[in-house]
């Protein structure tokens, strides 16, 4: 890619803001909006489009990450337990990425797609009941020895607490989402947040602020392979990745008073929209640029 013209360097700082806005929001890192914008909208190949959308993934993980730490949401004992499965599956991914056919990754993007839609649609029609402590101030809290805590949900009016369980499938589908970032670019935080919060009960505020933390620390794992084999694209990244900030502040701001389940239902909302547009392309039907 030698130059870009002014539109579509817009375009992409547009993409970017959008990406980091709900990725920041949901915790999926802005990837399942990346990827499929970048190879249907700008017509970038799949592995190029891959190797940027790593890149927002890290700048959005570091951006919104910093927020939830210091607000007590992000679950560090969680996210370090979970976290060695998902690197192992991120070089893993990355490795096997550069010998598998564009339309074969597509064709699995969008069936993870699909089955992650559906377990969080299932999801939200069972919200788990929680025990609140009515109140406006205060910050979240980790259990000291255990993948449990608090946080402050001002949507709730209190403090809500939690605490993890099933620990084996979190760590299983945590190998899954690795495998997926370095795969497909996605930071696997479609994965880590539903396995989290359907999988482990942990509170979809909570799950989402983790996996904010986590996804940097995947798609570090696998963006080195891409770039030593010439797929990432300075002049398609930077502008992404400056909108992509910007869009994760703002995502931060907002995710403090939103309704769990409205972040819920638009989680699955997107996902389905983006599995059928991905699945189409690799189907062949048309979106060809």
């Amino acid at each position: 890619m030698t130059e870009l013209s002014s539109p579509a360097l817009a375009g992409l700082v547009v993409l970017g803001v959008a990406a980091g806005w709900f990725g920041a929001l949901v915790g999926i890192g802005g990837g399942v909006l990346v990827v499929p914008a970048l190879v249907l909208g700008f017509g970038v190949d799949f592995p190029v489009a891959v190797a940027a959308s790593l890149v927002a993934v890290i700048a959005t993980s570091t951006t919104a990450g910093s927020v939830y730490v210091g607000r007590g949401l992000t679950n560090m004992r969680l996210a370090m337990t979970l976290e060695v499965a998902t690197t192992i599956g991120g070089i893993s991914g990355g490795l096997v990425a550069t010998i598998l056919p564009a339309s074969v990754l597509g064709g699995v993007f969008a069936a993870l797609l699909f089955v992650t839609a559906f377990l969080m649609l299932r999801g939200a029609s069972h919200p788990a009941v929680r025990i609140i402590e009515p109140t406006a101030t205060g910050t979240g809290w980790e259990q000291p020895g255990e993948l449990a805590g608090g946080y402050l949900d001002l949507a709730r009016g209190g403090i809500v607490r939690y605490r993890a369980r099933r620990v084996p499938v979190g760590a299983a589908v945590s190998l899954m989402a690795g495998a997926a970032s370095g795969l497909l670019g996605v930071g696997g935080g479609f994965l880590k947040v539903p396995a989290m919060h359907l999988g482990m009960d942990i509170p979809i505020k909570v799950a989402a602020a983790t996996s904010n933390f986590m996804i940097g620390v995947t798609a570090a794992a696998s963006v080195f392979i891409y770039f030593a084999r010439g797929y990432v694209e300075p002049l398609l990244t930077a502008p992404l990745v400056i909108g992509v900030i910007g869009g994760s502040f703002a995502g931060t701001r907002m995710s403090g008073r939103a309704q769990p389940a409205v972040l819920k239902l638009a989680l699955a909302g997107l996902l389905l929209l983006v599995a059928v547009l991905m699945a189409l392309r690799s189907l062949g039907a048309g979106f060809d640029a």
